[in-house]
């Protein structure tokens, strides 16, 4: 591939896997310890509150037990790198941990939300908490009890920041996956609008995904491996 100045990287569970966040698809993942409709669900939240607070307290807290690896201190090092030859690197992530900001990078999209944010479901405030929560707080904005939930995005509810997303993939001369499964949508159908848009696309994954035919290169093995090799080619260029 020629020398990209300004990529777009989608991550997924993948990276975070090794420093040790469940996935929810891989066998004795997340989804079957707790059903999605009791704890990634609007009605879920609705029917009980205190279980889906319960269970996203527990996701925030093993956060203060993990570290981020090799992968995401590598994507740092790669938008400082294209930042200082004038590029850019924007990380659109589907991971609701915030290890790729722990690891040094500043330029993060979480589209499926973080788990350190809180969002009011009454006057849309956000901000930021580490601390447990429950149906009993209020929000520090509008004051109303209740209000604060996790600021995820559930099934059946909008990725966040689409229009941004659109935005930096109309500016890419490259769009990298790593670590994802090809099966969320609106997410996997990133491949597909970069070829729509003639951007070169590389598949850096653990296995073959669904979309791995769709991309002009993969490469396969762990990311902690083969993310900090493939950063050191392009800031060799």
């Amino acid at each position: 591939m020629s020398k990209p100045n300004h990529i777009v990287i989608l991550t997924g569970a993948g990276i975070s896997a090794e420093s040790g966040i469940d996935t929810f698809r891989a066998e004795g993942g997340l989804w079957e310890q707790y059903p999605v409709e009791q704890v990634a669900t609007p009605e879920g939240f609705a029917a009980d509150p205190a279980l889906v607070h319960q269970f996203y307290n527990m996701r925030r807290a093993a956060l203060k037990s993990v570290s981020p690896n090799a992968a995401h201190f590598a994507l740092a090092e790669l938008e400082k790198g294209l930042e200082s030859r004038g590029g850019s690197l924007t990380t659109i992530t589907q991971n609701v941990d915030n290890l790729h900001e722990q690891g040094g990078a500043k330029n993060v999209i979480h589209m499926h939300g973080v788990l350190t944010s809180l969002l009011c479901q009454y006057c849309g405030h956000r901000w930021e908490s580490h601390e447990d929560t429950s149906p009993e707080d209020s929000c520090i904005a509008c004051q109303r009890i209740a209000g604060p939930r996790p600021d995820i995005v559930w099934f059946g509810e909008m990725p966040y920041e689409l229009d941004r997303i659109d935005y930096v993939m109309s500016q890419a001369d490259l769009f990298v996956s790593i670590g994802t499964s090809g099966a969320v949508y609106p997410a996997a159908g990133l491949v597909s609008e970069a070829r729509r848009r003639s951007i070169k696309t590389l598949e850096l994954n653990l296995e073959e995904s669904q979309g791995t035919s769709l991309f002009d290169e993969s490469r396969l093995g762990k990311a902690g491996e083969i993310v900090p090799k493939w950063v050191a080619e392009v800031l060799s260029q």
